[in-house]
């Protein structure tokens, strides 16, 4: 089924393998300061200096094959890549490959018009502004979409956007300058027509970022998550992205590849956590023995491997059924590794905590903060029951054709 890895493809693994070694890893701490400084939600001038030695070496926009501006990748290159820049949670913006940018850069790639690209898909690609997507609010239920209560209104030549987000994953930034906010602009069309998604500058009046958000403390400077204000914001037409209705239709266009690509970098960080139980097992020594001779130890090694080789062939499977079938024909398979990776992800991490005792909770080493990231997957771009609910509906459809089938 799987193809062997081209040489572009393995140029560039090396690269970006050599890349992290010599500039990631060693930068890393300083990359994911937590510190409570005024500054910290603008990027330092080591990340800057940083992407731009990503950027002359060809390491940038590594996600995009929509033009000249990425290397022209399929999904299947782009999971082997992005397993090695998965490894650390400083990365993905170095490279320009961080959510929740690259899904908003696929948004107006798709279905952008010529001056939407140019004002914002432009700049982004470029790196030189960030931006955020509003699709999750406090007061509903948001797992389903169509509980949202955002208004987006016509008023002439205008829009008004009215509502309350959180969860705004890239808002708090200082070069976050736009959003790409969905909310209802027809609550009386069929239920899944009633949403639009407009792209609202961050400098329009009537925008408060409200505050940030943390993760089991952490808060992920200098993108961060944010709850949002909209207090009857007005945006202009031409701001619409696809048009009024459109907005599911989009959505589905974005968080098919978002969920992958979420996937692909978790197996590099649970290829990592498990390199650094293996060392921390072999170097400490309680009760007599080393940790790696002891039988708990060995097992837990053991089963983490496992469970890791089965997420990495289901995320390989996903991003080549996309490149085969279409995003749309690989919901599928898309779901199972977005259920399955982030929880065995987040297990192997758990594991490697408790090999590392104290120290493992502590921001000493990256698990804590990664152990983070991985349990927020398991509700962001869709909790895991709904992703269930959605797979079995595809299988009871199935299962109902074979039986049609067989009583023919």
């Amino acid at each position: 089924m799987f193809a062997d890895l081209d040489d572009t493809t393995k140029r560039l693994k090396d690269a970006l393998t050599a890349f992290m070694e010599a500039y990631i890893y060693p930068n890393e701490k300083q990359l994911l300061d937590e510190g409570l400084s005024v500054a910290r939600w603008s990027h330092s001038s080591l990340a800057r200096e940083l992407q731009a030695k990503a950027r002359a070496q060809g390491l940038w926009n590594l996600f995009y094959n929509h033009g000249p501006e990425g290397q022209g990748l399929s999904n299947y290159q782009y999971t082997h890549l992005c397993e090695v820049l998965g490894r650390s949670l400083a990365a993905p913006e170095i490279f320009n490959c961080n959510a929740p940018d690259v899904g908003n850069m696929e948004i107006l790639s798709l279905y952008g018009t010529k001056q939407q690209k140019e004002q914002w898909l432009k700049p982004l690609l470029a790196g030189d502004i960030r931006s955020c997507f509003a699709m999750t609010e406090p007061a509903v239920a948001s797992s389903d979409a169509t509980n949202i209560e955002t208004r987006i209104e016509r008023a002439g030549g205008d829009y008004v956007v009215t509502g309350r987000k959180w969860w705004t994953t890239g808002a708090m930034a200082e070069s976050c300058k736009v959003a790409i906010v969905m909310g209802k602009s027809d609550p009386d069309a069929p239920r899944h027509q009633q949403q639009s998604m407009i792209l609202v500058p961050m400098e329009s009046p009537g925008v408060r970022v409200e505050r940030p958000l943390s993760v089991y403390g952490f808060q992920h400077p200098p993108l961060g998550h944010a709850e949002v204000v909209f207090d009857r914001v007005l945006v202009p037409a031409e701001n619409i992205l696809l048009g009024d209705g459109r907005g599911f239709e989009i959505a589905q266009g974005r968080l098919g590849p978002g969920r992958i690509h979420h996937c692909m970098r978790f197996i590099g960080l649970a290829e990592r956590a498990i390199e650094e139980m293996c060392a921390r097992a072999q170097d400490r020594t309680a009760f007599g023995s080393r940790l790696a001779e002891m039988g708990g130890v060995r097992q837990v090694i053991g089963q983490c491997r496992t469970e890791l080789e089965a997420a990495r062939l289901m995320t390989v499977k996903a991003a080549w059924a996309m490149d085969q079938r279409g995003n749309k024909e690989a919901r599928d398979e898309i779901a199972m590794a977005k259920v399955f990776v982030p929880t065995v992800t987040g297990q192997i991490i758990d594991r490697a905590i408790q090999v590392h005792g104290g120290g493992g909770l502590s921001e000493d080493f990256f698990l804590a903060m990664a152990f983070a990231e991985t349990r927020f997957l398991r509700i962001g771009d869709g909790p895991d029951e709904v992703h269930r609910e959605a797979l079995a509906r595809s299988e009871l459809k199935r299962a109902t054709a074979r039986r049609e089938e067989r009583t023919k």
